[in-house]
């Protein structure tokens, strides 16, 4: 594989207080759900920290995703990441996360790495230190979260002026200026824009236009998830048919079956199952 056609996704690995906290220690996180959506396409590359309380059920999943590079992987002496969310009308709301692991780590990219990469959500000063050692790269896209938008807005507009492109729902992106979506990518210079809309689908503004692509869930049980599963397969597919822009809207297709995918089981636990054995 050349060093351009790699991917490489720079994240958190959660454990999860979904529905209220009627779900608790849900495995999660924006570089397992990335991971998880885009090995089904391709290899990827995964740079994230876990805590030891739950290291050895990362590590059993992962050893069975052999297209899953975790050599990047760090396990710190710090609680795993936990997010709390309520269900709220097909999206979820979110209560808060303790995030104190991102005191004693930074994201390790491969010096000199030069393929696609994906900058997951994560606090803030630790997405922009991925984004900036990522800078250069093949191509650079990257995700928003709601609270962390509203928390440190500086932060997530340096995110913006340096990615290619930029992943959000639509309260994130209300959250970040609004507005018209295609004024908003041509004023941060992306070349693409994905507006995630929940039951509406997605929508991508690019400089060869907009794609819409509505969504393909047939079953949903937990939406936790679904835009790292939705960027994870649109950015490996994409990557896999050489990137070219007439490929786009496929590319996007890919990534909205793989969100219907994980949003059919709670957690990751679709996008766990091995391809072969997540056929229904």
């Amino acid at each position: 594989m050349g060093p351009h056609s790699r991917l490489l996704v720079a994240g958190s690995i959660a454990l999860d207080s979904l529905r209220g906290g009627q779900v608790t220690d849900e495995l999660g996180g924006s570089a397992l759900y990335f991971s998880l959506a885009a090995s089904r396409i391709r290899p990827v590359a995964m740079v994230a920290p876990v805590g030891r309380d739950a290291e050895a059920r990362v590590r059993a999943l992962l050893a069975r995703h052999s297209a899953i590079d975790a050599s990047r992987l760090r396990v710190v002496d710090a609680p795993t990441y936990r997010w709390f969310a309520d269900a709220d009308g097909g999206h979820n709301l979110d209560l808060g996360s303790q995030d104190s692991i991102y005191d004693c780590w930074s994201p390790d990219v491969p010096p000199g790495y030069r393929g696609w990469a994906f900058a997951g959500s994560m606090r803030p000063d630790r997405q922009l230190e991925a984004v900036r050692r990522l800078a250069g790269c093949g191509l650079v896209a990257a995700d928003a979260m709601r609270s962390y938008v509203e928390s440190a807005p500086e932060l997530t507009r340096r995110v913006l002026e340096l990615a290619d492109w930029y992943f959000c729902n639509d309260e994130e992106f209300e959250a970040l200026g609004g507005g018209d979506p295609e004024s908003f990518r041509r004023r941060w210079r992306l070349q693409g824009l994905v507006l995630k809309h929940g039951p509406g689908g997605a929508t991508a503004y690019t400089e060869g236009g907009r794609f819409h692509e509505p969504t393909h869930a047939w079953r949903v049980e937990e939406t936790t998830g679904a835009g790292d599963a939705l960027a994870g397969g649109m950015l490996a597919w994409w990557l896999e048919h050489g990137g070219d822009d007439g490929l786009l809207q496929a590319a996007l297709g890919v990534g909205s079956d793989l969100a219907a995918l994980a949003i059919s089981e709670i957690g990751t636990r679709a996008l766990a199952e091995p391809p072969a054995e997540a056929q229904r």
